[in-house]
C-alpha cells in the first residue's frame, strides 16, 4: 500500500491534514499523541505495517494536531475544547458518522473528552499507553512518581529536540542504535519545531480529565504494555473510573506501538472493533450548563414597575440569547430571570457570561453566573441530572458581575488564557462531597470562533527548514516509501539479532 493521500479539513480556519485508508466495514480514528508527521511515519517498515494490518479490517482516519506535522502552524498550542473541536471537523470531512477511537498516548484525554461529550459518534473507545492526568504532583496523579520521572527525561528530550532523544525515553528496544537515534531525530524535527515541542510539554503538564471518566458510556478497551514508560498506574486509575471498562496488559517496554512485538496489540485492537456491536446511543453526554440570572430582580421589579420591568426583562433576553448563538451555545430554558444554556466546551461558555455582563452594562442590571461541566441527561426539550443540579448550585456563590466555576470546569480550561482566583470548598446542598469553587478573574477577548494563522513574517512553531537527513526521509516517505521502509527494517533486524551498540 503506498502513502495515502493527504487531505484537509478545516477548522475554524485552521487546515487540519488527515489520511483515509483501508477497506474494512468499519470506521477507525486515530487520535495521536505528542506529536506526528503524516507522511514521515510511512518510510517507516514496522509503523507502516502497523497501519496496513489496521486497514485490513478497517477505514482508517489519521491526523495530525494542529501546529505539528502537515497541519497549519499555529501560535499556541489549542486547549482541549479546541482539538475536539478540530478532530470533530476530521470526523466530519471524512464522512464518519459512527466510528471507534483509538487514543494513543497523550492522544487519550482528548478520545475520552470526544467520547464523553459525542457518545452519538463514538462506536467503541480504546486507549493505548495513555492517562488522564499530566500533573507534576506525584501525591495528586494517579501515575506517582513513575510519572514524575517521565516528566523529567521528556524535559530533556524537548531540551534537546531534533537529536532522537525520545528515542531513549520511549524505546528501549531502539535505544543505543545510532542510526536509529539519526532517524528519529529527523521524524522529531518533522512532527514539530522546538517551541511547538516546548509548548505541547507544557500542555501535557497542565491536563488534567479524571472528572471526565465516570460519564463514560460507550465500550472501552485500556491498552498498556506492563515495562511502558508511561505509568501503568494512571490506566489502571482510569479502567476503575469507567465503568465497564477492559484492562489488557500487554508484555513489553515499548511505548512506541509499533516497536518490539506488536502483534498482541494489533490482535486486541481487531478483536474489540470487528466483535462489538453498535454501541446503543445513550441518553447521557458530557457537556457544559451555564446559568444565569439577574441580581436582586425582584428588589429591581418592584422600583420599576410592572411595565417597565417587563421591557427590561425583554432587552435582557434578547442580549442574552444573542450572546448564547454567538459562542454556538444551546438554550435549553429561561428562567425568568435567567437563563439555563448549554455548550460543547466550557471556554465558550465562560465566555459566553463574560459576553451577557458586558452587553447588558448600560441596563442598569447586574447578573451573576455559574458554570460546571458534567453528565447530563437528556430530556425531550430540557436537560436533568447531577451536573445541572451543581451548576445551579454553584450560581448561588456568584456575586453581582460574578462567574463561579467548578474545580472540574477550571482544569479543562487550561492554556486558554482564562484566569480564576480560589474560593475554595464549599458544601453544595444535595452533593455529597464539598467542591472546590473559582472565581473567573480574567477572560481573553472573545472571538467567533475562527482562530488566526500565523501572522505573515513571523516564525510559526512548526516548519523549521529541514535538514539534509530529514529531507532524505521526507523524500523516501513522499516518493518511495518501499524504499524507506526497506531501509528502516534493516534497522530493526539488527535490532533483533544483535545486542544494543553502547
Amino acid at each position: 500500500m503506498e502513502i495515502p493521500d493527504t487531505r484537509y479539513a478545516d477548522s475554524g480556519g485552521i487546515k487540519i491534514a488527515y489520511q483515509v485508508f483501508g477497506t474494512g466495514p468499519f470506521d477507525l480514528v486515530i487520535v495521536p499523541g505528542f506529536v506526528s508527521n503524516l507522511d514521515v511515519q510511512w518510510a517507516d517498515a514496522e509503523m507502516s505495517r502497523f497501519s496496513r494490518r489496521l486497514a485490513a479490517f478497517a477505514r482508517v482516519i489519521m491526523y495530525d494536531k494542529a501546529g505539528t506535522g502537515l497541519s497549519d502552524p499555529v501560535p499556541v498550542v489549542p486547549t482541549l475544547e479546541q482539538r475536539m473541536r478540530d478532530l470533530l471537523a476530521v470526523v466530519d470531512a471524512a464522512d464518519v458518522e459512527q466510528a471507534f477511537f483509538l487514543g494513543i498516548s497523550e492522544g487519550g484525554p482528548l478520545s475520552i473528552y470526544f467520547a464523553a461529550s459525542t457518545p452519538a459518534r463514538v462506536r467503541g473507545l480504546m486507549l493505548y499507553g495513555s492517562m488522564a492526568c499530566g500533573l507534576p504532583d506525584a501525591a495528586a496523579n494517579p501515575g506517582g512518581p513513575r510519572w514524575l520521572d517521565l516528566v523529567a527525561r521528556m524535559k530533556t528530550a524537548v531540551d534537546n529536540w531534533g537529536s532522537g532523544f525520545l528515542l531513549d525515553v520511549f524505546s528501549p528496544t531502539l535505544a543505543g542504535q545510532p542510526m536509529a537515534r539519526r532517524l528519529n531525530g529527523a521524524a522529531e524535527r518533522a512532527m514539530a519545531s522546538p517551541a511547538m515541542a516546548r509548548a505541547a510539554y507544557d500542555a501535557v503538564l497542565a491536563t488534567d480529565i479524571r472528572d471526565v471518566l465516570p460519564s463514560i458510556t460507550t465500550p472501552t478497551l485500556l491498552l498498556h504494555r506492563i515495562g511502558d514508560v508511561m505509568p501503568i498506574e494512571g490506566v489502571r486509575y482510569i479502567a476503575e473510573q469507567i465503568e465497564g471498562a477492559t484492562l489488557i496488559e500487554l508484555p513489553g517496554a515499548d511505548h512506541y506501538w509499533w516497536v518490539g512485538d506488536s502483534e498482541p496489540l494489533l490482535d486486541a485492537i481487531e478483536e474489540f472493533v470487528t466483535g462489538t456491536s453498535v454501541a446503543k446511543i445513550e441518553d447521557r453526554i458530557l457537556s457544559t450548563v451555564l446559568f444565569t440570572d439577574i441580581v436582586e430582580s425582584t428588589a429591581k421589579a418592584n422600583e420599576l414597575g410592572d411595565l417597565a420591568w417587563s421591557k427590561l426583562l425583554e432587552e435582557h433576553n434578547r442580549r442574552t440569547r444573542n450572546c448564547i448563538a454567538s459562542d454556538m451555545g444551546r438554550e435549553v430554558v429561561s428562567t425568568g430571570d435567567g437563563f439555563l444554556a448549554t455548550f460543547d466546551g466550557p471556554a465558550r461558555a465562560i465566555r459566553c457570561a463574560r459576553a451577557v455582563i458586558d452587553s447588558i452594562s448600560d441596563l442598569k442590571i447586574t447578573i451573576r453566573a455559574g458554570v460546571h461541566t458534567g453528565e447530563c441527561q437528556l430530556l425531550s426539550d430540557n436537560i436533568g441530572g447531577i451536573a445541572v443540579h451543581i451548576g445551579a448550585r454553584i450560581l448561588a456563590h456568584a456575586g453581582p458581575n460574578g462567574i463561579v466555576v467548578s474545580r472540574t470546569v477550571r482544569d479543562l480550561v487550561a492554556g486558554s488564557g482564562i484566569e480564576f482566583e480560589e474560593l475554595g470548598e464549599f458544601e453544595l446542598k444535595g452533593i455529597p462531597d464539598p467542591l472546590s469553587l473559582y472565581q473567573v478573574s480574567a477572560v481573553p477577548t472573545a472571538h467567533d470562533g475562527r482562530r488566526e494563522p500565523m501572522p505573515a513574517g513571523v516564525a510559526p512553531l512548526v516548519h523549521q527548514p529541514p535538514s539534509p537527513v530529514q529531507r532524505v526521509t521526507i523524500a523516501l516517505a513522499k516518493h518511495a516509501p518501499a524504499l524507506g521502509r526497506h531501509f528502516t527494517s534493516s534497522i530493526y533486524k539488527r535490532v533483533a539479532t544483535a545486542p544494543a551498540e553502547e
